[in-house]
C-alpha cells in the first residue's frame, strides 16, 4: 500500500463535538507532528479565555512553525489557517452526532480543554445547531478558494477511523 503523504501542517476542522480533538490526537500519535489544541491556547482553567488579540498573536506563532497538527474550530480565523495549512481534516459529521459529542464530554477531563465543563453550555448547543448553516459554507468556501490544499472530508467517524487505521 502507498503511504499517505499529508504534509507537516495540519488542520483538524469540525463542528464543535465531532471528535476533532480526539482525532489530532490520534493523527499527532501515528505521525509524531507537533499537536496543538486551539481550545488549551484560548481557554484559561478557570473557564475564562485570554483577550482576542493575545490569542491572535499566539495563533500566528504556532502558524510560523514548520510542523504541526491543529485543532480547534474558530471559524473567524479559518482562512488564515487554511493559508498555512498543507493538509485540512474537516470532519463533517450530522448535528445528531455533534451534540451527542458535546452532551458526552460533560464532567470529563480533556487534555484538549485546561477545564472540565460541569454543565451543558447554551452556547455551544447554539453553535453545534448553527454549524450548518453558519460555520459549514465558509470553510467549504475557503476549501474551493484554495485548491493547492489538501482536503480531507469525512462523512461519519467511521470513515475518518478507516482513514487513520490506514495512514
Amino acid at each position: 500500500m502507498e503511504k499517505k503523504t499529508i504534509g507537516n501542517r495540519i488542520l483538524v476542522l469540525g463542528c464543535p463535538g465531532s471528535g476533532k480533538s480526539t482525532f489530532a490526537r490520534l493523527l499527532h500519535e501515528r505521525t509524531g507532528l507537533p499537536l496543538v489544541h486551539l481550545d488549551n491556547v484560548w481557554w484559561r482553567a478557570d473557564g475564562t479565555h485570554i483577550p482576542r488579540e493575545e490569542f491572535d498573536r499566539a495563533l500566528d506563532e504556532i502558524l510560523q512553525g514548520e510542523k504541526w497538527i491543529m485543532d480547534g474550530d474558530y471559524s473567524r480565523t479559518y482562512e488564515v489557517r487554511v493559508r498555512a495549512a498543507d493538509t485540512v481534516i474537516f470532519l463533517d459529521y450530522p448535528e445528531e452526532v455533534c451534540m451527542a459529542g458535546i452532551i458526552a464530554r460533560v464532567g470529563q477531563k480533556r487534555p484538549d480543554i485546561p477545564w472540565t465543563e460541569r454543565a451543558l453550555d447554551p452556547e455551544l448547543v447554539a453553535l453545534v445547531q448553527n454549524y450548518a448553516r453558519d460555520d459549514r459554507p465558509a470553510l467549504l468556501s475557503l476549501l474551493q478558494k484554495y485548491p493547492d490544499k489538501q482536503a480531507l472530508i469525512f462523512p461519519s467517524r467511521e470513515e475518518a477511523a478507516r482513514w487513520l487505521s490506514d495512514l
